[in-house]
């Protein structure tokens, strides 16, 4: 299977098992608090439904050879799903999720290798399986916001985790909060299970993250602290959503690293 393939696979698997969880959800658990401080689940499902309708159209204009639809398409959908009733949120996330999952299962073999596809806001249109992996970002953690209410030991589905694993090293040089390192700089040695992997969180002026580091001798020499723990708590970590309520047994760290701190650069998007 392709890189492509993977991340639509991955899509149709967390689709199913949202669908499973909010099915039976009453008009009161719609409303119960989530994992996202701004939103009830009814407003992350809000979130993800507007998210795959503008998604779904982009890929259809992509497929059309026509423009982004653009900001006032996307605001429009915004202001229609904000709207909604918690029940209507729910019903019509359901739908428009899984007609977004269809439009990336619907693209045969050469759409899937050689389409490009303009998401309005970066500097160029990406691949497929670049778009579809923003989408399985997007869906794998608010999946977690809305479960994590009513279960404190949810867990970003595995599927998920190991395709987000090796991306989110440019997007942490947007959000991380820098001002929270009074000026240090600091490597930090990161080990994760479940996938395993290693790789050296750099904390400066800008947060970057060196996938090549285990093979890079001179960069092993300058850790300055290490950090273990499973691969769905870093990305956890990583996006505001491992506070100590949420933090898994197993979590270790030594010399200069501090969950605290680390909580205070990536407080989440």
């Amino acid at each position: 299977m392709t890189e492509a393939d993977n991340v639509i696979a991955a899509l149709r698997t967390v689709h199913d098992s949202l669908v499973e969880f909010v099915t039976p959800l009453s008009d009161d658990d719609l409303t119960h608090a989530s994992g996202a401080s701004e939103w009830d689940v009814s407003g992350v499902l809000s979130h993800l439904g507007s998210g795959a309708v503008i998604n779904r159209a982009t890929l259809a204009a992509m497929l059309a050879g026509e423009p982004n639809p653009g900001r006032e398409f996307n605001q429009s959908v915004w202001n229609e799903w904000n709207a909604k009733s918690p029940r209507q949120r729910v019903d019509d996330f359901i739908a428009a999720d899984a007609a977004l999952v269809e439009a990336y299962e619907a693209l045969d073999v050469d759409q899937r290798e050689s389409l490009r596809i303009d998401v309005g806001f970066l500097p160029a249109p990406i691949d497929v399986a670049t778009a579809a992996r923003m989408r399985l970002n997007e869906q794998a953690l608010h999946s977690w916001d809305a479960r994590v209410g009513f279960d404190a030991s949810a867990t970003i589905a595995p599927e998920a985790t190991a395709l987000l694993l090796g991306g989110s090293g440019d997007l942490l040089g947007f959000i991380a909060k820098t001002d929270q390192l009074g000026g240090r700089q600091l490597v930090i040695e990161v080990t994760t299970a479940e996938p395993s992997a290693v790789f050296a969180l750099n904390l400066a002026e800008r947060v970057t993250i060196d996938f090549d580091y285990a093979a890079d001798s001179d960069a092993q020499s300058s850790v300055d602290a290490t950090l273990t723990l499973p691969a769905e708590a870093w990305l956890r970590l990583s996006t505001g959503r491992l506070d100590a309520d949420h933090t898994p047994a197993g979590v270790t760290t030594t010399g200069a690293a501090d969950l605290d701190l680390l909580r205070g650069v990536f407080q989440g998007y």
